[in-house]
């Protein structure tokens, strides 16, 4: 059986004060430590070797990876980061408040922006210092590759050709693979591994520092999936 291992982040500082985080680099809560320490012991428990880790660029999902790998005992020889895993690019939503976004734009705009596949926030200038283009974490990628803001049309673009070049030649080996991303990273692959349509995905929500254990069959069919944490589940949508 192959084994692929699908986890959000543990809480962030952001995810707390209920800010649109995108590519601003927060670090993970206590609460967002301890949910990578429960994941950690949840993965040991299922006796799996990981021959292969992949996380973003980004701090929180980085932390959440190392946590893991400390509570498990597990040994991941092949590590990768990957800006391609980040999460959805918020563009001038960043670092706001979603509540007070939503006052400011109305719901229903705020609403579209947050959870329409193909229409994105309006982009974040350039000229921010907060822009990843200005950030030294960045600075060995393509500029012109970086966005100013995605959908999730856009994230998925960009997270799946990853995936496509990158993850699944590994699993089409029988290779154990375990992916530390975010919330709309994550939900583009899910869109692709389960099928979901442009209309269901929007309703997925993925729960952060729950680990998602998905198993395939040799020829990467779809055996079975489920959270690990029983008690902080979400329902997986996969109806096209």
């Amino acid at each position: 059986m192959i084994n692929l291992i699908l986890i959000r982040h543990g809480q962030s500082q952001w995810n707390l004060e209920n800010r649109f985080t995108g590519w601003y680099d927060a670090k993970l809560t206590n609460k967002g430590l301890e949910e990578a320490q429960k994941a950690g012991l949840l993965i040991k428990n299922l006796g799996l070797k990981i021959n292969y880790g992949f996380t973003s660029y980004q701090t929180r999902a980085i932390k959440t990876f190392e946590t893991i790998l400390k509570t498990s005992d597990i040994k991941i020889l092949n590590i990768m980061k990957a800006w391609q895993l980040n999460e959805r690019h918020y563009g001038g939503l960043q670092g706001l408040n979603k509540n007070e976004t939503a006052k400011q734009y109305g719901k229903e705009q705020v609403m579209i922006w947050r959870r329409s596949y193909d229409t994105p926030p309006p982009p974040q200038s350039r000229d921010d210092p907060e822009h990843p283009v200005n950030s030294k974490l960045y600075k060995n990628i393509n500029s012109n590759l970086i966005p100013d803001s995605e959908s999730l049309k856009d994230t998925y673009n960009r997270t799946v050709p990853y995936y496509n070049e990158n993850i699944e030649p590994l699993l089409k080996k029988s290779e154990n693979v375990l992916i530390s991303a975010h919330g709309n990273s994550l939900r583009a692959l899910c869109k692709k591994i389960f099928k979901i349509s442009d209309d269901m995905i929007v309703k997925l929500e993925i729960p952060t520092g729950n680990p998602i254990h998905i198993q395939f069959e040799k020829n990467l069919q779809l055996k079975s999936y489920k959270y690990l944490d029983k008690t902080r589940a979400k329902d997986f949508i996969i109806e096209r």
